[in-house]
């Protein structure tokens, strides 16, 4: 069975220490794709070199909206260079949160809007966060949702309606294991079934949303690319499907996705 894990934030430091081992056991549990998010100036460059020394990693170019106010123009005018190395697939993180609020809203719904444009630029996928904020996301996305080529909403964590309307728009849906999260994660066990085939791609977000499913759990408690698995596990019996069914069909999503 093949796994495509369509976003892990490999840079984070705790992986530090050890990486090499953390991609082994990725590789061992049949994760043989991996996007290395890229969600500041300083973590794209980071990623890009990480997955130039893997034939198995690829790696975005973007600022979280966690980050959005360091999105200078000479910030946004690195990122157009960086997004012109073929190891960079997509352009993103980007996009919009209202949960943390660690950045004022007007500076988010800016830097999304320069990256949207810098995706419309160099043809490349967009890699996309929203959360409590799905009004103005879809407000923007819209406004340039033509010029643009493939499109996820990464980790989604939204409604029914959220769902709908990504939909509409023609993005493709990521899921985390947040669905395996019996607090907040279970109104997607319904959501995750309307998913058509072909948009639908799973991912860690690690070192982010360990599994709460998973047993027994890791010491550090730190996600890792290999507990994709049991992302897939909760997600394939919800769409009525087989392990190597659903990761087959989200693995070739993938692939056509980031043009791999």
């Amino acid at each position: 069975m093949i796994l495509f894990d369509i976003g892990a934030n490999l840079t984070h430091e705790s992986f530090n220490q050890d990486l090499t081992e953390v991609l082994l056991r990725a590789r061992e549990a049949g994760i043989e794709r991996l996007i290395v998010t890229g969600a500041s100036l300083e973590g794209t460059v980071a990623a890009l070199a990480l997955a130039e020394q893997d034939d198995n990693l690829w790696s975005t170019a973007g600022v979280h909206p966690h980050h959005a106010e360091t999105l200078t123009e000479g910030c946004l005018s690195q990122l157009a260079e960086l997004a012109q190395q073929p190891k960079i697939v997509a352009i993103g993180e980007t996009g919009l949160d209202y949960f943390r609020d660690f950045t004022p809203r007007a500076v988010q719904r800016d830097a999304f809007e320069a990256q949207l444009q810098l995706a419309a630029d160099v043809g490349k996928p967009v890699f996309l966060h929203e959360r409590d904020a799905a009004k103005d996301f879809i407000t923007l996305l819209s406004q340039y949702r033509d010029q643009l080529s493939n499109v996820v909403v990464h980790c989604f964590t939204g409604d029914a309606s959220a769902l709908e309307a990504y939909l509409e728009l023609d993005c493709h849906i990521g899921i985390t294991g947040w669905i395996c999260d019996e607090r907040r994660g279970k109104h997607l066990h319904e959501l995750v079934s309307r998913i058509p085939t072909g948009k639908l791609m799973i991912e860690t977000d690690a070192p982010y949303l360990l599994p709460r499913t998973l047993k027994p759990k890791p010491k550090n408690r730190r996600c890792e690319p290999c507990h994709l698995l049991e992302v897939a596990r909760v997600i394939a019996p919800l769409r009525g499907q087989t392990m190597q069914a659903l990761a087959e069909e989200t693995t070739a999503t993938a692939n056509r996705f980031f043009r791999l």
